[in-house]
């Protein structure tokens, strides 16, 4: 009789303090949060997208995490583990690969966050699969993400007061007619500039075309100054040879004459 109320009593006490651990365990987690909720990527076909997560311990322990993915050729996880240390957060970038064709809807991927406390100091070269073993007595946070497809290039709103059947405000079609205005004054203002440009271009290969004229014509003017010196030259000596020849007959004349 004694040991069966002794056994009762330890049970008791057990089942106090695995009670005493969860409720813990519970409040402690409400420290730590992992934002957003589910993940939204905007889907555009042969186009990577990316996507964030943000992994905050506003406790006084270290949290390790791993995160685990329904299909893993399809995303890229960096990083896909880790240490959060005390009072701080882990930024999580989530890739998804190049798509050849378009996801069924609705899309059928999760992801999986699991979140453990690690010992005080552990680093990221510390973890192991054995941490996030449930059947090891450990409790392992687990916080399931879907996956929702967004379009990377969202249709324009429909204007205000706009239902079908019912043409829209006279606002829009004030302002559709302002942009054609400005459109047009564009149009025009680019014309002027486009004939201004050629009006010049015109004026300066008429310009090259006049100094090349006067650049021959100079040319010519110095060749023929070039040909009337050396005319002149020749000239000249045919000249005084002519002199020194008749002055060399004089005298010879007058030694002649005295002898």
């Amino acid at each position: 009789m004694f040991l069966f109320i002794f056994f009762i009593f330890s049970v008791k006490n057990q089942l106090k303090e695995n009670l005493n651990l969860l409720i813990w365990i519970h409040e402690y987690w409400r420290f730590y949060s992992i934002h957003p909720s589910e993940l939204k990527f905007p889907f555009e076909l042969r186009r990577q997208s990316v996507c964030h997560m943000q992994l905050t311990n506003k406790t006084d322990k270290y949290v390790s995490f791993k995160v685990k993915t329904t299909n893993p050729t399809k995303y890229s996880v960096r990083p896909n583990s880790g240490i959060v240390l005390p009072g701080s957060s882990c930024n999580v970038t989530v890739t998804m690969q190049a798509q050849k064709e378009a996801p069924p809807e609705p899309c059928r991927d999760k992801f999986l966050i699991q979140s453990v406390i690690a010992p005080d100091g552990s680093t990221n070269q510390d973890m192991t699969p054995e941490m996030f073993n449930k059947e090891d007595g450990r409790v392992v946070k687990e916080f399931k993400m879907r996956v929702i497809y967004i379009p990377a290039n969202p249709p324009s709103p429909v204007p205000e007061g706009s239902e079908e059947g019912t043409p829209p405000r006279a606002s829009s079609q004030e302002n559709g007619n302002q942009n054609f205005e400005e459109v047009s004054r564009s149009l025009e203002d680019t014309k002027e500039k486009s004939s201004e440009a050629w009006s010049a271009i015109s004026k300066l290969t008429d310009k090259k075309a006049s100094a090349l004229q006067q650049n021959q014509r100079l040319r010519q003017e110095l060749e023929m100054m070039r040909k009337d010196i050396s005319k002149s030259r020749s000239g000249g000596f045919s000249l005084m040879f002519a002199i020194l020849v008749g002055l060399l007959g004089v005298l010879i004349g007058y030694l002649v004459k005295r002898s």
